[in-house]
């Protein structure tokens, strides 16, 4: 098996193949070992947000007041020490696992000669061609740069190259209210940055509980963030003293600089996909079946290139999933019900269907809710903001959705996760005894939120 690309999708494929005693190779340029999940995406960013909350104390004001600051001026270099270190021992663990699993890693670029062969084109500029039984495609994606806009990397940028600002932004305009804008949004805000986010939509994160949203929109605004919604950017420019971006409706806005998070696109146009006859659609996606097959059967794709829902951890079972397959090993499909974790400030985390799908949907349900501020553990951490919202059946008092808001959302959803995953009902959590004292104890106080809600109905028809 050989595969294109090193992120989460195209390690686990690769290592599954191994393990089932294929000999395996990837293919990755050299200074991109682990993907892009691993140095512009997923870690880094999520490492950034951890220094950034260390840094700022922003989750110890309610203890100790709205001015504490762990430190008064935090440089970038304070931001990318932290992220440096985790990037490099990521990169170690990995080069780690392919080795101890005998996978070879040829570092340079691929691209189809005939559907069994990929042309490398190595480092050192020599070329020479590799040949497979079965070929994965995991090479992940790019941000989406609109034409007209003139990027330089530093003052106006995508998510990539955000992580190499040389100075914390005073002010800055996200473009794109999505999970990548959003979470850049709250992190610059809570390092003092006055953001205004654009979005063409009248909403953001509209996948997400209505309710959730409004109390992440609550607490952006209460770090100085304005939201202009249904607006569409016309020309941003570029002037010594920093950017201006001019809205469609006539508005303009002064800013140090401007990020566009406005979709992704996939990394397919140098792969010659014509020669192994596949093709990808205008967003550079790949089709594929429910095995990861492409429309030629030996090869797969994997990851973030075949598109929704485009995160680490999904990519990292497709690729499992279509190792499995293409070695002939049995393999249950990806299980429906899939967590989705969005590293704001605070968190959202959340499980199956929300408050509106069901409404739409007309399938009666009950809620319980939780919230921190009437936890012991929610008092000691100092969040009195953070809350977790079950949705229950009446009628088979099954879990229908798990929504959570705050502190250690996306640990704290893998709960109802397994509840649910496993037909477990609100009784179960109801009964069950949780560490004191804990977050996890949410689940208790919800679950008899909802209970009792669904006894008071019952008793009027007695």
């Amino acid at each position: 098996m050989l595969v294109i690309g090193s992120g989460p999708g195209g390690q686990k494929a690769a290592i599954a193949a191994a393990k089932l005693g294929r000999r395996v190779a990837i293919v990755d340029r050299p200074d991109m070992v682990g993907g892009v999940s691993i140095h512009t995406g997923t870690i880094p960013s999520k490492t950034l947000r951890e220094a950034v909350l260390y840094l700022t104390g922003l989750t110890q004001r309610d203890l100790y007041g709205q001015s504490y600051r762990l430190k008064e001026d935090i440089t970038v270099a304070d931001l990318t020490a932290r992220t440096e270190h985790v990037v490099s021992r990521e990169v170690d663990v990995i080069r780690s696992q392919l080795s101890r699993n005998h996978v070879s890693l040829f570092a340079g670029t691929g691209r189809f000669v005939d559907d069994h062969t990929i042309a490398l084109h190595e480092a050192n500029g020599d070329e020479r061609q590799l040949s497979a039984e079965h070929i994965v495609i995991a090479t992940g994606t790019r941000p989406a740069r609109p034409a007209a806009v003139e990027f330089d990397g530093r003052t106006i940028m995508d998510s990539d190259n955000v992580l190499n600002l040389e100075q914390v932004p005073r002010s800055m305009v996200i473009v794109g209210a999505g999970v990548i804008g959003m979470e850049y949004a709250s992190m610059f805000a809570a390092l003092g940055s006055k953001i205004t986010v654009v979005e063409k939509r009248p909403g953001m994160l509209d996948f997400c509980d209505v309710e959730v949203i409004e109390s992440l929109k609550y607490h952006l605004r209460d770090l100085a963030v304005t939201f202009r919604f249904g607006e569409t950017v016309a020309a941003v420019e570029r002037h010594s003293r920093g950017t201006l971006t001019i809205l469609e409706s006539g508005k303009k806005i002064p800013a140090d600089a401007v990020m566009y998070s406005a979709g992704r696109q996939g990394l397919t146009d140098e792969l010659d996909l014509d020669k192994a006859g596949l093709s990808a659609d205008r967003r550079g996606r790949i089709t594929v079946d429910e095995h990861y097959r492409t429309e030629v059967p030996h090869i797969y794709a994997v990851g973030d290139v075949i598109g929704f829902p485009a995160l680490a951890a999904t990519s990292m079972e497709q690729g499992r999933t279509a190792a499995y397959h293409a070695c002939g090993e049995p393999v249950n499909r990806m299980h429906d019900l899939q967590p989705i974790g969005i590293y704001t400030i605070p968190e959202i985390s959340f499980i199956g269907r929300t408050e509106d799908q069901l409404t739409e949907d007309c399938v009666p349900f009950e809620v319980g809710i939780s919230r921190y501020r009437e936890l012991a553990r929610g008092q000691i951490i100092g969040d009195s903001h953070g809350m977790l919202k079950l949705l229950v059946s009446p009628e088979d008092r099954k879990l229908l959705g798990v929504h959570c808001f705050g502190t250690g959302a996306t640990e704290l959803i893998h709960i109802g996760q397994s509840v649910m995953g496993c037909g477990g009902t609100v009784d179960y959590l109801v009964d069950a005894v949780f560490n004191y004292p804990t977050l996890a104890e949410s689940y208790k106080v919800a679950a008899l939120d909802a209970t009792n809600k669904i006894r008071q109905i019952d008793r009027l028809k007695d």
